[in-house]
């Protein structure tokens, strides 16, 4: 299944580039499923993310690779990462986070997610929830890097 969605804020590339640290991946956790971030090396090629979901005894483990990052002709900066150990029922995750110059400044930044279940029926089931949980991070970004035609930096 595949999910896409941008949003528009005032900062420019670089320094939303530079804001994706481990205190910006806190603020963007949705309140549910519960979380606990075990380890956050950074947004380069070869770091690695490593969460626990969940609560009391049922928890599950999700570890994600960045698989590459870089910075495109057009001044894109991008990081993709990729899980390497998913929870139940997640079988696939790939995310491609892009942060396009904006026309007229600023940045889109791109969600770019794809993910499967192995059971199609299961990945549409889960779509709502999944756009929800990436729609819950616009007021966050807009916070943090300024809604567009104000000023960035007020978090």
């Amino acid at each position: 299944m595949h999910l896409y969605l941008r949003t528009h804020v005032a900062a420019g590339p670089g320094q939303v580039w530079a804001g994706f640290t481990r205190e910006l991946f806190l603020a963007l956790a949705p309140p549910f499923p519960p979380f606990k971030l075990l380890r956050f090396d950074g947004c380069r090629r070869g770091d690695e993310v490593h969460i626990e979901l969940g609560a009391g005894p049922v928890r599950f483990p999700w570890t994600a690779l960045i698989t590459d990052h870089g910075t495109l002709p057009d001044g894109t900066y991008y990081f993709v990462d990729e899980g390497r150990r998913l929870p139940p029922p997640l079988r696939f995750w790939r995310h491609r986070h892009l942060l396009q110059p904006a026309p007229g400044g600023g940045t889109c930044i791109v969600e770019d997610l794809e993910y499967r279940t192995g059971l199609r029926a299961l990945d549409a089931l889960l779509y709502p929830a999944m756009w929800a949980q990436f729609a819950w991070r616009r007021p966050i970004y807009r916070r943090w890097f300024g809604a567009p035609g104000r000023v960035a930096g007020a978090h």
